[in-house]
């Protein structure tokens, strides 16, 4: 249902999403009541899909200066009329924050030929009950420490803070600054009398204009330059530099910034690493991230997740987290399964979910070829003397305690 995109006619209720398959009445309350009531883990459901891929051979991690992309974002599927709900989530388009089912996501960054496609390895949900973004961020980035290889690099975009990723314990990552951004030098400069200096002196990587005064930037340690695909890039260098809050120490962990500018691009990116890297690495790294965008994006274009009509807490967490598996399930089949061309006029189809979706929107799942060993499942148990439909899930209430 969800990889057909049966949710984009029924608008996210799912009871008609399941009917327009080919489900039975029985088989639609089964399946309701298996995402509702089921005893799974999302967690093993997506170890399988990645370790299946893995095994197809299809997509390869990319690498860069022998690490592994490792992207790490936030989503939020928004529910503004979801009773209870407290978590919320900034929205470009309203300026500001609304009530949404937020959730962190870090997946490893691959290829399928030429298509980008990040899997998913973990899913972190936010509490429904608190707006707290900073404890699902500390929540998150925690999560990430703890089952980071030695082979993987986290790479993460501008919403973290530098300062949140030096107290989780992350020993390396990719962080991508705000143009604002300065630090300090992990050395005072010379004396040149008066007052001792406590703290070392202020790099500011871009210039920037404050109350009509313009602010030079800082000049750069060290520049590379290299070529790619027939452009020119360019990267200035900031080592050994400290947050702005503390004194010179040789304890002190210090950072690299960067700025890669990109001729595609009017203003650079302004990165930051606790390793000193190259600037094709820098630029290989952050633009890896991207991907991980890609997910929710399918989830809920593609799929048709944007729109949900779910209200209990564990289904408010499972559809969404179900509907980004199948997201990522469409662009893996689209990527490497022939072209499929939407009409006559598609004369030169593409490789892409929205094209795999519409034909399998044409097709009910009784249509589908059954699997090799044979039916799927099948449930012997004698089930009707059970009562069905909501008298099957109509639970009586509790006594109250003495």
């Amino acid at each position: 249902m969800l990889i057909s995109g049966a949710l984009h006619d029924s608008r996210g209720a799912l009871f008609p999403a399941l009917k327009s398959i080919g489900l039975t009445d029985e088989e639609v309350r089964r399946a309701w009541g298996a995402m509702r009531y089921g005893a799974w883990q999302t967690e093993t459901l997506l170890e399988t899909w990645r370790t299946h891929v893995v095994n197809q051979g299809e997509w390869q991690a990319s690498c860069y200066a022998g690490y592994y992309t490792k992207a790490v974002d936030i989503t939020a599927y928004w529910r503004p009329s979801l009773k209870g709900l407290e978590s919320k989530h900034y929205n470009s388009e309203a300026g500001k924050a609304l009530p949404a089912v937020v959730f962190g996501m870090v997946g490893r960054v691959g290829r399928v030929g030429e298509q980008r496609m990040a899997l998913l390895t973990d899913l972190i949900r936010a509490d429904l009950a608190s707006a707290s973004k900073a404890a699902l961020q500390s929540k998150l980035l925690k999560q990430v420490a703890q089952n980071l290889a030695d082979d993987e690099m986290p790479v993460v975009d501008a919403g973290f803070k530098l300062k949140t990723l030096f107290q989780v314990d992350l020993e390396r990552f990719v962080l991508r600054l705000a143009k604002n951004f300065t630090a300090r030098r992990n050395f005072l400069p010379e004396y040149e009398g008066g007052r001792p200096s406590e703290y070392g002196d202020i790099v500011r990587p871009l210039a920037r204009s404050y109350d009509g005064n313009q602010i030079p930037a800082t000049p750069p340690d060290r520049v590379e330059t290299w070529r790619h695909h027939g452009l020119n890039f360019r990267a200035a260098f900031w080592d050994d530099l400290v947050l702005r809050e503390c004194k010179p120490s040789p304890e002190n962990r210090t950072f690299t910034v960067v700025a890669v500018y990109d001729p595609r691009f009017e203003n650079p990116w302004l990165l930051a690493c606790p390793l000193r890297l190259s600037g094709a690495d820098f630029w290989g790294f952050y633009t890896d991230r991207w991907p991980i965008e890609q997910v929710p994006l399918a989830s809920k274009h593609m799929v048709g997740a944007q729109r949900q009509f779910v209200s209990a807490e564990e289904s408010c967490y499972r559809l969404p987290e179900l509907s980004m598996l199948a997201g990522s399930i469409q662009t893996y089949l689209a990527a490497t399964l022939p072209p499929i061309p939407t009409g006559f006029w598609d004369r030169n189809p593409k490789r892409t979910p929205g094209r795999l979706r519409r034909w399998l929107g044409r097709t009910t799942f009784s249509d589908l070829p059954p699997p090799k060993q044979g039916r799927i499942r099948k449930k012997s148990s004698v089930t009707d003397h059970l009562p069905k439909g909501v008298l099957g899930y109509r639970h009586s209430k509790q006594p109250a305690p003495a």
